[in-house]
C-alpha cells in the first residue's frame, strides 16, 4: 500500500517492540521513517541501525537517529533531522518508554524521574518542536499542513495499575497532553490521537501470562495490530479524527469515551456537609480491577525485587 507515500515520519523508541513494528508498517505504507532509539541490541549495536537495516532490506526507506528525546536538545535535533529530509515532517509517533515499577510506598525519586523523563517529557519535547515546525509552515503558506501525531498511553494511565505509580501517572499525563495538542494544533491542520496498546514486547513477554499464541489461533498480542492502527491514524483516511483515545488489542480497536458524570448529588440551595453525608452512597463504588497488574506479574517473574 502507498497510503503514506511521499510522507516523512518519526517514530521514537522504534528500535524494538511496538515502535519497531510501527516503523515497519509506516515504511510499508510508503513513508520515509526516521527511526529514533537510544537502546542497543544484545550484541551491542545501535537498535535504531538494526531497525533501519530491516526496513531497507524489505524495500522501505528509513534512517536512524540516536538522540535522547527525554532532553529538550535531543528532541529538537530529532525533529530538525526529520524536517530536513524533504522540508516537512508529516507524522510524529511518540512511543519511547521504560518501566521502573514500584508502589508509591517504595518508589524512589530517581525511579519517578526516569519514567517521567522518558514517557512524559519524551512525548512533550518532540511534540513541542514538531508543533513549532508546523506553525511555521502554516504561517508561511496560509494552508493547513495536514500532519498527524500519535502518542502512546496505556490502560494503566486510564485506570491506574497497582505497583506502577510512576508509569500510570506518566501515561495519564500523555492522554491530557494529546488532548491539549489536538485542540491547540487544529488551527494548523494537525490532528493528534493517543493509543493504548496491548501487545507482546520486551517489557511484557514472559511476564504477563497467556501472551504466547496457541497453535492455529489468532495472535491477539501481535504488535503488528497496533502498528496497523498507527499507520491508519497517519494517513489521509483519518482526517477529521482527533483528540481521541483508542485501546487496541489484536483485531479489536475500542474508542474510549472521555470522563462523563456517572452519579450526582445536590443540595437544595448551596451544598452543605449534611447534604453530602445523606447522599454518600451515590459517591462510592467498587473500582474496576480488570486492568492487568503488570507490576505484580513482573515481581512474581523476578524482573524486579519488590514493588
Amino acid at each position: 500500500m502507498d497510503e503514506l507515500k511521499g510522507k516523512v515520519a518519526v517514530v521514537t523508541g522504534a528500535g524494538q517492540g511496538i515502535g519497531r513494528a510501527e516503523a515497519r508498517a509506516l515504511a510499508r505504507a510508503g513513508a520515509h521513517v526516521v527511526v529514533n532509539d537510544v537502546g542497543r541490541t544484545p550484541e551491542g549495536r545501535p537498535a535504531a541501525d538494526e531497525a533501519v537495516e530491516e526496513i531497507s532490506a524489505a524495500g522501505g526507506s528509513a534512517e536512524a537517529n540516536g538522540d535522547d528525546i527525554s532532553t529538550w536538545d535531543g528532541a529538537e535535533r530529532l525533529i530538525a533531522q526529520a524536517a530536513g529530509v524533504r522540508g516537512k515532517l508529516d507524522f510524529l509517533v511518540c512511543n519511547a518508554g521504560i518501566i521502573r515499577d514500584r508502589t508509591i510506598v517504595n518508589i524512589s525519586e530517581a525511579e519517578w524521574d526516569a519514567v517521567m523523563a522518558v514517557h512524559l517529557k519524551g512525548h512533550a519535547g518532540p511534540l513541542h518542536f514538531a508543533a513549532a515546525h508546523w506553525k511555521a509552515l502554516h504561517q508561511a503558506s496560509g494552508e493547513p499542513v495536514d500532519a498527524a501525531v500519535v502518542t502512546t498511553s496505556s490502560e494503566a494511565g486510564l485506570y491506574g495499575n497497582f505497583g506502577q505509580v510512576n508509569y500510570s501517572a506518566a501515561k495519564a499525563g500523555i492522554v491530557a497532553l494529546t488532548q491539549v495538542a489536538a485542540r491547540e494544533l487544529a488551527r494548523y491542520g494537525v490532528r493528534a490521537n493517543s493509543i493504548c496498546p496491548r501487545a507482546r514486547t520486551g517489557m511484557t513477554e514472559g511476564v504477563v501470562e497467556g501472551m504466547a499464541p496457541a497453535e492455529g489461533a489468532a495472535d491477539e498480542w501481535d504488535p503488528e495490530s497496533v502498528a496497523a492502527l498507527t499507520a491508519f491514524l497517519g494517513c489521509a483516511h483519518s482526517r477529521g479524527i482527533t483528540g481521541q483515545v483508542f485501546v487496541v488489542h489484536g483485531p479489536t480497536v475500542s474508542r474510549m469515551r472521555e470522563w462523563t458524570p456517572a452519579d450526582e448529588i445536590t443540595g437544595s440551595t448551596a451544598l452543605r456537609l449534611n447534604d453530602i453525608i445523606a447522599q454518600r452512597d451515590r459517591l462510592g463504588s467498587v473500582r474496576d480491577t480488570t486492568v492487568v497488574d503488570f507490576a505484580e506479574a513482573s515481581a512474581r517473574s523476578g524482573r524486579v525485587a519488590a514493588i
